[in-house]
């Protein structure tokens, strides 16, 4: 392609205006790390991220004009604005590829240092920076006409709107201060429930119970955000996912269970003494994970083409990143800074003690992370990075990787910490990729300088992946509950030096278990001086024990994507998985595929507790309900992906996650108990028609308002 062709871009070539300020970089990690903290909180709930870029833009561009009119600065460049969103898009890339991984290991009964994770992020976040450096000139403007960038060019077209005539950022400002307060009466004051269930069963002659289905919402700020950006449709596929494994599913392995006299593995407890909860805790958990693994790897050979053209033209952009080029809009940092990056943080894999990944598990890292990075941006290029498939690259890697240490005999406990390290290094560095694709495709668009660019990229990642590592920590302390568990015959043998004492005044040795002994499953133990386990240390990321020894309650975060790592590699190096269960969720994804459904959304929701994919199927009906009352305007794609219900929902979302974390620090200080009114309240605040009515009155419908307006 010659560079006639290629469009002109906002800002020319010849033209230098301010971009790479102080400023600039600062506002950009602040916003970056709010996201950051909100998407953290996110895909530990759900397992999902929703792309920052444009509401970073949108509140860059307010902020930046308020501060010029209030003390007379001179108005930020565009070239600024988009300084500050690319800097800022770091920290929601981190979080999801982080989240997606290195949960897995607390699981699998290991400790998860915020040390460990923080290293882990960064170099992965370093390496898909660097990586896409090369890649820049092969993809982003070579292929412009072929490679679209959806967020990325929206984004653009935001910025140079928000240069002629200005955006406001108020609609977000707005959602976050209403999900704020939303979330703090609710799950902090607990004035109505907040997920609102219904069962559906009826009693037997013989005193049993039938049961036909549940339905749940957990009826949060963040979830309703969540639901209206990504629309109707894929927000419907998740719901669907729900109505089969909590209409179909359940009651079946309920029917046909229910008669069989003795516990059916890998459960304990009878089915017939089992909820629907408990139903798909022990059984639907392992055919959603199945299907979500299988979906993964399908949607990766469907892209098998694209993977190969990908490789192709990564391998030609590192024999040409050399080139110079005197033209400010084409150049990037020096390729001597890609090589001798990417083998220091090899390098720093194998000597940080957070990490301690070997010379082959390094080397390992280094080539999925090429593979995925170059994968990641093509795929991200032509559906979007709200569509890129991540978890499926991530499961590859984790796949991989597993079959090659079983192969050549390496199935200690201390290799499935270095197949997730491997796996968490490759996803975050891929994630990293398709979000810096995104950013560079807008800097082409409004003519930045690309070197400029990466510098931000580089910053945001530094800050954003210490941020993450401390939010992860804390958010798993903050929920972890500690439950009096007796397992006769099970000897601990990884006991830490240091003890543990309780309210009771009892002190307690502390144990791990790295794969299910006896009855005992893998994790955390508090263990006499006989060696007797006496409490299970249930996680605050992955766990199910929500009451604590002391009677407090908690919410677990589920963090559905690592669960599936932990499966995947538990699995594979021990050989001891629930394959039947597995295979059937496996099925199902193919044969959804033959029907030409998406099997990929439809099994997370058959993995998802249906009271995430409800409340978002609810954010998605309120966009249909919206598109359909504006169907006669016609909007440009940024007016679409800038509109006042998105940067609305954004603050949903944002304003949600902040509560929930600060929520959970009062958790931790013990301060919730002063403003906590559960059960005090005459029943109203359990009745789940109470909590729908306030839910519709306070969220949806505001919402709707909202998104009906066009400016």
């Amino acid at each position: 392609m010659t560079d006639e062709s290629l469009p002109q871009p906002y800002v020319p070539a010849d033209q230098s205006p301010t971009e790479l300020t102080a400023g600039a970089i600062i506002l950009g990690v602040l916003l970056g790390l709010v996201f950051a903290a909100s998407s953290v909180y996110l895909a530990l709930r759900i397992g999902l991220t929703v792309s920052a870029s444009i509401p970073i833009a949108v509140l860059s561009i307010t902020i930046f004009r308020y501060v010029s009119r209030a003390f007379g600065a001179a108005p930020a460049t565009i070239l600024q604005n988009n300084m500050v969103q690319t800097t800022g898009s770091a920290g929601e890339s981190i979080a999801a590829g982080t989240v997606f991984t290195l949960p897995a290991l607390l699981l699998l009964g290991y400790s998860l240092p915020w040390t460990k994770v923080a290293a882990i992020a960064l170099v992965g976040g370093l390496l898909g920076v660097l990586l896409m450096i090369p890649l820049r000139k092969s993809l982003i403007v070579k292929e412009h006409h072929t490679l679209k960038y959806p967020e990325g060019t929206a984004c653009a077209d935001v910025l140079i709107v928000g240069e002629q005539r200005g955006v406001q950022a108020k609609m977000v400002f707005m959602g976050f201060g209403l999900a704020a307060l939303y979330k703090f009466l609710n799950s902090g004051m607990h004035l109505w429930a907040d997920t609102p269930r219904k069962v559906f069963e009826r009693l037997m002659p013989n005193g049993r119970r039938e049961l036909f289905g549940e339905i749940r919402a957990e009826i949060s700020p963040e979830l309703t955000g969540v639901g209206y950006i990504v629309g109707p449709r894929i927000a419907g596929y998740l719901f669907a996912g729900g109505v089969l494994s909590f209409f179909v599913l359940a009651p079946a392995i309920k029917f046909f269970g229910s008669a069989i006299p003795t516990p059916i593995a890998p459960a304990t407890t009878l089915i017939a003494d089992m909820d629907a909860m408990q139903i798909r805790a022990n059984y639907i958990y392992y055919i959603g994970a199945g299907g979500v693994t299988t979906a993964g790897i399908i949607s990766l050979l469907r892209s098998l083409p694209t993977i190969v053209q990908a490789l192709v033209g990564g391998l030609g952009g590192f024999k040409s990143a050399g080139d110079t080029s005197t033209l400010r809009t084409q150049r990037d940092l020096p390729m001597m800074i890609v090589l001798v990056g990417t083998i220091v943080l090899a390098l720093c894999m194998i000597v940080l003690p957070q990490i301690h990944i070997n010379v082959v598990g390094a080397l390992l890292a280094v080539l999925f992370a090429f593979l995925f990075v170059t994968v990641s941006s093509r795929i991200t290029g032509q559906i979007g990075a709200s569509s890129n498939p991540i978890s499926g690259m991530t499961v590859a890697t984790v796949l991989l990787t597993a079959l090659i240490f079983l192969a050549v005999g390496w199935t200690g406990i201390e290799h499935r910490v270095l197949a997730l390290s491997i796996g968490g290094v490759v996803c975050i560095a891929a994630a990293v990729a398709g979000a810096t694709s995104q950013d560079l495709k807008t800097g082409f668009l409004v003519g930045a300088t690309p070197a400029r660019q990466q510098i931000g990229l580089i910053c945001g990642v530094v800050t954003s992946a210490i941020l993450i590592g401390g939010m992860i920590q804390f958010l798993n302390n903050a929920a972890t509950t500690i439950v009096a568990r007796n397992y006769p015959g099970v000897a601990v043998k990884d006991i830490e030096t240091e003890r543990t004492t309780l309210k009771d005044g009892h002190s307690y040795r502390i144990g791990h278990l790295y794969e299910q002994t006896g009855n005992a499953p893998a994790g955390k133990y508090l263990i006499d001086d006989a060696g007797a386990i006496k409490y299970v240390v249930d996680p605050g990321i992955g766990g199910r024990e929500e009451t604590d020894y002391t009677g407090r309650k908690v919410t677990k975060l589920d963090s559905p994507k690592s669960q599936i790592m932990a499966l995947v590699v538990d699995g594979i190096l021990t050989q001891k998985l629930s394959w039947g269960l597995i295979l059937i969720g496996a099925f199902l994804a193919i044969a959804m595929e033959l029907v030409g459904i998406p099997s990929l959304p439809v099994a997370v929701g058959v993995y998802l507790p249906i009271s995430t994919s409800a409340t978002m199927f609810m954010g998605g009906i309120v966009r249909w309900l919206v598109e359909r009352s504006t169907a006669s305007k016609e909007l440009s794609a940024a007016e679409t992906e800038s509109g006042p219900g998105v940067l609305f929902s954004s603050g949903l979302i944002a304003g949600g996650a902040i509560m929930g974390v600060l929520l959970a620090a009062f958790t931790v200080f013990g301060w919730d108990a002063s403003f906590n009114f559960a059960g005090k309240l005459g029943g109203i605040d359990e009745n789940p028609l109470v909590a729908i009515i306030i839910y519709l009155a306070l969220l949806a419908l505001p919402v709707y308002w909202v998104g009906k307006r066009t400016e």
